[in-house]
């Protein structure tokens, strides 16, 4: 049986870090904590990143490389409800799986400019994505432009603090992590809802088809 090569030590800090970043809120977590649940000493941990905020810009190094290929995805061909559907829930795994960032996004932004910045251009092509989902499936209905605007900037704004809103109404005691999928099918629901009823009576069905396969 072949072993695995042991994983090196700053692999390992990303991959605790991110862990405890999603669980307890990156505000929360220092690196001392970091270097205690790996069993390592601080100067170890420091070796390798020499305070919080490069580990913070490392994990956010990984998602943007995760999230950058599906930006793009609505730019190409002509996207139907099918496409959105599948699109909208990829985008929400991967926010789930970096879910610090936006749980604690405006905390994070005020905090590290660069990660502000890089944030701001996620936003931009998260908004172009959405025009052009909006443009491929209410084309044809009588959608002037600046309501078409409109409908992006709101489906941006859902997909932004969706967990933000998701973490609020939880009742004390019951994480949103015991039911992420549920949690994410309900953020892309919600996402798509705001472009129902501009939808044709084709679309309308199969939107409805679609949540009821995976709301239930």
């Amino acid at each position: 049986m072949i072993r695995k090569p042991p994983r090196r030590t700053r692999e390992r800090i990303l991959t605790t870090s991110l862990r405890l970043f999603n669980e307890l809120g990156e505000p929360n977590v220092t690196t001392t904590a970091i270097a205690g649940e790996l069993e390592i000493s601080p100067g170890n941990l420091y070796y390798h990143f020499h305070n919080k905020d490069e580990i913070v810009d490392a994990l956010f190094d990984e998602f943007q490389r995760e999230i950058d290929p599906l930006l793009d995805s609505p730019l190409a061909g002509n996207p139907q409800i099918e496409d959105a559907w599948l699109y909208l829930h990829l985008l929400f795994e991967a926010i789930w799986r970096y879910r610090f960032v936006y749980r604690d996004l405006n905390d994070l932004l005020s905090r590290n400019r660069r990660v502000e910045m890089r944030f701001r251009r996620i936003v931009e092509r998260k908004t172009l994505a959405a025009l052009a989902l909006c443009r491929s499936l209410v084309k044809n209905r009588g959608v002037g432009d600046e309501l078409i605007e409109s409908l992006a900037t709101n489906m941006v704004l859902v997909t932004t603090y969706w967990l933000s809103f998701e973490f609020v109404r939880q009742t004390r005691g019951v994480s949103s992590a015991e039911r992420p999928a549920a949690s994410m099918a309900r953020g892309a629901w919600q996402v798509l809802s705001l472009l129902a009823p501009w939808l044709d009576d084709d679309g309308r069905r199969l939107f409805g088809k679609l949540a009821h396969e995976y709301l239930r």
